[in-house]
């Protein structure tokens, strides 16, 4: 097939939509598929790659901003990954030309709304380029917090999908937070699978010893950002108990490029601050020494929409501890992840039993194995093309209601 993927996070990004799109058309190439990702690239035309769109960095933000500029080759299929000015760009173009539209939800907006001003903005030039007729009074209430933002947030969604042959959500917890939202537009759920474990230039004991940390000691990691919609705050609560029961005890947080600071303050109010070691984002090569370093995932957030860290770290036989009810099913088995009250002595209490208790530690190192292998890749990207295939032309006037069913892809 011919895919153009369209995602305004540039695949150098270190977050889970551009591993998320990453993965995905490394997949569809190796399967023999056209694919051609629509992404911010150079200024410079000579250093682009094929689909790259000239762009520019963002202050005090690790992303680009790049020319809303949609694809240019004919395609079967458009696949939007987020909502920015080049998302924008594709689902206009696709609904322009009749090609069928797949938009997967990667990001919670109306929670990440609250910590982005970027958002509302965006927002609000998603919504006027797709026709929606937003007055001043609706961009003033887009940029002030409360009812009156979340309803237009809402409404853009329901635009969004509007213009969207199907919807991937990439987890149950996503796809309930969309319905109503999609009127006649199904919701498929199709996880994104974890690229394999690989060798690191870093093995366990190296790594340990140039971040001064004991080659027995306790380590709890944390991989993502350390902003307020991670919740740092409950992650570092909860390690002042796993300390009281566990003085050696480390915590890694590792990808901090923001807030750093403030998480350096909370850490000495909580008097663990000898104990944390805050680094910046790493190539995504050497993320899996980190892995490999720890004992424990720590995962404290509850806007995320699948976690991909959470697979990634079960990929690499590390035990995850999380908060978010909501993502306690692993993608591919029936198991389910080890999760607590999101609160600093519930979760405390269970980072230390899966750092002390042998029996619990392997049973769930086992079952978060067993369940990256049966999502696999090819198990994916098989059920992402038959998705692909069951999608009708649409009106160019319009979209068209397709005739994939909401579950047709469901990993469960």
């Amino acid at each position: 097939m011919r895919i153009a993927h369209v995602s305004d996070s540039h695949l150098t990004n270190p977050e889970g939509v551009a591993t998320s799109v990453g993965i995905t058309v490394a997949l569809l190439r190796a399967a023999g598929h056209r694919v051609v990702l629509h992404c911010p690239g150079p200024l410079s035309r000579s250093r682009r790659r094929p689909g790259e769109v000239p762009s520019l960095s963002v202050p005090t933000r690790p992303y680009r901003l790049a020319l809303p500029r949609p694809p240019s080759a004919p395609v079967d299929v458009v696949h939007v990954h987020t909502t920015g000015p080049l998302g924008v760009a594709g689902l206009r173009w696709a609904a322009s030309r009749g090609v069928p539209t797949v938009l997967t939800w990667h990001t919670d907006l109306v929670a990440y709304a609250a910590h982005y001003p970027e958002i509302p903005i965006g927002a609000a030039y998603a919504g006027l380029r797709l026709g929606l007729r937003w007055r001043t009074g609706d961009l003033w209430a887009l940029a002030r917090p409360g009812p009156g933002r979340q309803a237009r947030l809402a409404a853009l969604g329901r635009c969004l999908l509007a213009h969207t042959s199907v919807l991937i959500a990439p987890s149950a917890k996503t796809a309930t937070m969309m319905a109503a939202m999609a009127g006649r537009t199904p919701i498929v759920v199709l996880p994104t699978p974890t690229a394999a474990p690989h060798s690191d230039a870093d093995d366990r004991r190296r790594l340990r010893a140039r971040l001064g940390i004991a080659a027995d000691a306790p380590v709890l990691l944390a991989v993502g950002r350390a902003t307020a919609e991670k919740n740092p705050e409950l992650l570092l609560a909860a390690f002042t108990k796993v300390r009281r029961e566990l003085p050696a005890a480390q915590l890694v947080l590792l990808g901090a490029r923001r807030h750093r600071l403030a998480v350096r303050r909370t850490a000495r109010r909580y008097g663990v601050a000898d104990a944390l070691h805050l680094l910046r984002p790493v190539p995504r090569d050497r993320v899996g020494a980190h892995y490999r370093m720890a004992d424990v995932l720590a995962f404290t957030s509850t806007t995320d929409t699948q976690g991909l860290v959470l697979s990634e770290a079960e990929a690499y036989g590390l035990p995850v501890a999380i908060v978010d009810i909501q993502l306690v099913d692993r993608p591919g088995t029936g198991t389910t992840r080890p999760v607590a009250e999101p609160n600093a002595a519930a979760f405390g209490a269970l980072l230390t039993r899966l750092l002390t208790e042998r029996e619990l530690r392997a049973g769930v190192i086992r079952d978060g194995r067993a369940a990256v292998a049966a999502w696999s890749g090819e198990r994916y990207v098989a059920e992402l093309v038959k998705l692909y295939a069951s999608l009708p032309p649409v009106s160019a006037a319009g979209p068209a209601t397709p005739k994939a069913r909401r579950g047709d892809a469901e990993a469960r």
